[in-house]
């Protein structure tokens, strides 16, 4: 439905990263080129229910049946305060990668299979490495729930640290995890707990 006009659809994150991994998807995350009012406009034509989710932030939720699917405009952070973001619309796939966190989920793939990756994601996750895209500090000043993701791919995906300069950028930001909710803090500490690392 999104794709109807031409404009190119990618599902981008974790579920490229888990289906190379070949682990079960559990949530489905799709970029687009496409601004949110057009996004919503070309769902609703196709007789599915759109869902403003976060619209300042590109974000509408498609909901078919039981499963709800994100469905974001690529876009570039200008201003963070450690959690939300403003961003401005783009239409570049890969500015969009570079917001991201981790190198193994700033990859995209397009339906028929053609992986993206732009910061070495395929690399990094054959070598069970954890790796910012960019510098860690900036990436953890963005948003400081990174920290806990950090932990939590080490758990739940086996991987590893190669890079010092980054573990210690993310263990001088703990005492920043007080700006975050406690409910934040909960379920991300939950699933590094039953990681089975």
């Amino acid at each position: 439905a999104i794709a109807r006009d031409g404009k190119e659809v990618r599902f981008v994150g974790g579920c490229v990263r888990d289906a190379i991994l070949k682990r079960p998807v559990e949530d489905v995350d799709i970029a687009t080129q496409e601004p949110p009012d057009r996004v919503m406009a070309l769902l609703e034509a196709a007789g599915i229910k759109a869902i403003p989710t976060g619209l300042d932030h590109g974000t509408v939720t498609a909901v078919i049946g039981a499963r709800r699917i994100e469905i974001t405009t690529l876009r570039h952070d200008v201003e963070t305060d450690g959690r939300h973001a403003v961003v401005t619309f783009t239409e570049d796939w890969r500015e969009d990668a570079a917001r991201r966190d981790f190198s193994f989920n700033a990859m995209s793939a397009d339906r028929e299979g053609m992986v993206y990756d732009y910061f070495n994601g395929l690399e990094d996750l054959a070598d069970r490495i954890i790796r910012f895209v960019g510098p860690a500090r900036e990436r953890i000043d963005e948003d400081v729930l990174r920290v806990l993701r950090y932990f939590r791919f080490i758990s739940v995906l086996g991987m590893r640290i190669e890079n010092r300069i980054e573990f210690d950028a993310v263990t001088a930001s703990a005492e920043r995890l007080a700006e975050l909710s406690g409910e934040r803090i909960r379920d991300e500490m939950m699933k590094i707990l039953v990681g089975v690392n």
